[in-house]
């Protein structure tokens, strides 16, 4: 009997210690959507496509365009920005930049993405783009390019007006967008900093960075018109995810909605690393080459997303091309490697040619017929 309890026992603690599925997370807000970083896989959303006004959740589009600038080569974080006296003038959150005041992009980023400067937005808007209308402009053009089909910018900085709308789905498209470019978690994961020299003391509007587990971003937004809205953002264990609340009535509600998002995706999906680009993957015979041989490597970073209880059920397997031969310069694609769960692939990569393999000459063919004679 003992041992029938202490049986018992140990399966409890064994069960307690597994990741327990969560239930359907309970927001409290108009609209919200949960999204995969990796794969832009949708995992949960209500309301998901209806035009609501963003907050500065827009800053999330800015932010972007500026990325892409730096990108480009045409800013760097060094530039240096005047502030015009339309920046200056802007209210809401603001970093108080006065009328040809100087700051570099590094600092503006950090102003916009920490404390959700509204006068940091128009003065970057300018200096790229030479006014806050063409910045705009901008703004709608990599919008459409995304596929934000429920999204219309008026302002670079989400501030309430007519005809100024996203939806959370093109949030977390825009979203996942921006967080190609490593570098801005830079500043969406700083909870406390300060600009002007120690000057002026910056803290994140976004709470979660403090309070959530993995948090890494990445913006939020209030006003009287969009109520409070966030665009989370989390990572554990891999996997990425992103959490889009719209019209939460006060920002508690927001907060709460955004960590019921994420738990339900932290909860219930698993993110599973399937193959490491340039890893040798398997050594593949070769006919009429220099070499008998040659390694063939993943021609990327492959993962899955999977639901949590199915993680040790990926099936894996290799194709290869028929009779493959010299000559084989390094990255010919030679075959593909392929992860299927329940009959269906849900990863693949290319297998590439670590190098060369040059053709064999008349001469070495001489030389193998004639070692073969010697050895009859």
């Amino acid at each position: 009997m003992k041992k029938l309890i202490s049986l018992f026992i140990t399966a409890a603690v064994i069960l307690a210690a597994l990741p327990s599925a969560a239930a359907e997370p309970v927001c409290d807000a108009k609209a919200v959507l949960l999204m995969d970083f990796d794969t832009g896989t949708v995992l949960y959303e209500n309301n998901a496509d209806e035009p609501l006004p963003p907050a500065s959740v827009t800053k999330v589009m800015t932010m972007l365009l500026i990325m892409e600038a730096i990108d480009r080569g045409e800013i760097s974080y060094d530039t240096v920005v005047t502030a015009s006296e339309r920046a200056k003038s802007m209210g809401g959150s603001t970093i108080f930049l006065d009328t040809n005041e100087q700051m570099s992009v590094d600092d503006l980023l950090k102003g916009i993405a920490v404390a959700s400067g509204n006068d940091a937005c128009v003065a970057m808007a300018e200096h790229l783009s030479g006014s806050v209308e063409a910045f705009v402009e901008k703004m709608n053009q990599r919008a459409a390019e995304l596929g934000m089909v429920n999204t219309h910018f008026v302002n670079c900085n989400g501030l309430d007006a007519e005809g100024h709308y996203s939806s959370a789905r093109d949030i977390a498209i825009m979203s996942r967008e921006l967080m190609k470019h490593g570098d801005i978690f830079r500043y969406t994961t700083i909870w406390m900093d300060s600009l002007r020299g120690g000057a002026f003391q910056l803290a994140n509007t976004n709470k979660l960075i403090r309070f959530y587990d993995g948090a890494t971003g990445l913006k939020t937004g209030s006003t009287s018109g969009a109520l409070c809205c966030i665009s989370a953002t989390a990572k554990r264990d891999g996997l990425h995810l992103i959490a889009v609340v719209l019209g939460s009535p006060d920002s508690k509600a927001r907060f709460n909605s955004a960590r019921e998002l994420l738990n339900y995706g932290f909860a219930n999906y698993r993110s599973v690393k399937l193959g490491t680009k340039d890893k040798t993957v398997c050594t593949v015979p070769v006919k009429k080459g220099v070499a008998a041989e040659v390694s063939l490597v993943s021609a990327s970073d492959a993962s899955a997303l999977l639901p949590a209880d199915k993680v040790n059920m990926v099936e894996t397997r290799t194709e290869l091309k028929p009779n493959i031969a010299a000559p084989i310069k390094k990255g010919d694609v030679l075959g593909r490697a392929i992860a299927s769960l329940d009959g269906e692939t849900v990863s693949e990569c290319q297998l590439i040619a670590a190098g060369d393999v040059k053709r064999k000459g008349v001469f070495a063919y001489f030389k193998d017929v004639l070692k073969e004679f010697m050895c009859l």
